[in-house]
């Protein structure tokens, strides 16, 4: 594979990942390459770029819609744009055909679903798979760069959010001494990585029980899940489910003494932004995904199963049933020690 000098990418196009938390495990690749080209204009383009205009890592952010209407809007301004040069971080034949679109006369990604033709600048997906992480940073071997860590770090602005934040937590009583542990209760992968709604429940219990202040977190398609855990727990739970929203997300997280969660886009971002971090693992891989940081703590079991990869359990979930409330709870008071 012949390689790009970085000095000569003038207008560069990035196609994020779809998923927040693929998209915060691609922040070292995406500082890596905005020092590699320091010189060339930077334009990030996915369904997360907002939450990442304030990280150093663009010149210019843009949302990729989900209707086809507006994707082709997005190609005119794309194609505007006249990028000699277009990353793609997905593996999806979707997003090589949408740069090709775009026109960038150079674009490089990994040879996979069938997508090569569409790459002048192709890398084999690297086997046996590696953390997501590193395979970002492989990518910009094509521009012969690479990363000085492999550990994503959000920057944390100062911003109308954090009064936002400061009066959802307010609104539940919660002061500024308290030890917030959120309990981030949904994924979007599938039912296969969520645990059972008594064990948040009795977690929330107990966690009270220690000192804590348990929050429930999710987006309103959690609010079923919600009610139910506030339903069967003990003792009394906040929720701010379905009362954040992305933009608030780095501000709430870095507010949380320990964020209990699945293997998720918000475990990934909380990691990031410095919180302790209890992850659940079941059906995915924690050596592909596992958050990265000093306070993160992953649990899983080591079924026959597992990793499954698939989004439904057709048995009965050993892997997610075998993580008991009593190892969670033991793992957030680890991590609420090691507060920097």
């Amino acid at each position: 594979m012949n390689t790009i000098d970085p000095g000569e990418v003038r207008t560069l196009v990035v196609r994020a990942p779809n998923w927040l938390g693929d998209s915060v495990m691609a922040l070292p690749a995406l500082k890596a390459l905005r020092a590699g080209v320091p010189q060339g204009q930077i334009t990030l383009v996915g369904p997360w770029a907002g939450l990442f205009a304030d990280q150093g890592v663009a010149d210019r952010v843009v949302a990729y819609p989900r209707s086809f209407a507006r994707r082709l809007s997005l190609t005119r301004a794309l194609r505007s744009v006249r990028a000699d040069t277009a990353l793609i971080l997905p593996n999806s034949l979707e997003s090589a055909l949408a740069a090709w679109s775009w026109g960038a006369a150079r674009r490089v990604g990994f040879a996979t679903d069938g997508r090569a033709r569409l790459l002048t600048h192709s890398l084999p997906h690297p086997a046996p798979r590696r953390h997501q992480v590193d395979e970002y940073i492989e990518l910009l071997k094509a521009f012969e760069l690479d990363a000085s860590e492999n550990t994503p770090r959000w920057i944390l602005g100062a911003g109308p959010e954090d009064a936002e934040v400061s009066r959802l937590f307010r609104d539940l009583g919660a002061g500024p001494s308290d030890r917030l542990v959120g309990l981030h209760l949904g994924a979007a992968f599938g039912t296969s990585k969520l645990w059972p709604v008594e064990r948040w429940a009795s977690l929330g219990s107990e966690l009270g029980r220690r000192g804590f202040v348990p929050v429930l977190l999710g987006s309103g398609a959690d609010l079923g899940v919600a009610a139910d855990v506030l339903r069967h727990a003990p003792m009394p739970v906040a929720s701010l489910v379905a009362r954040d929203r992305p933009a608030l997300l780095p501000c709430l997280l870095s507010r949380l003494e320990v964020l209990v969660a699945g293997d998720t886009g918000v475990a990934q971002l909380a990691a990031a932004v410095g919180a302790g971090v209890v992850v659940l693992f079941g059906p995915t891989d924690p050596r592909l995904t596992a958050p990265r940081g000093a306070r993160v703590i992953v649990l899983a079991k080591d079924v026959k199963c597992a990793p499954c990869f698939l989004p439904v359990c057709p048995i009965d979930h050993p892997c997610m049933r075998g993580i008991g409330v009593g190892e969670v709870a033991a793992a957030v008071v680890v991590l609420s020690g090691t507060r920097a």
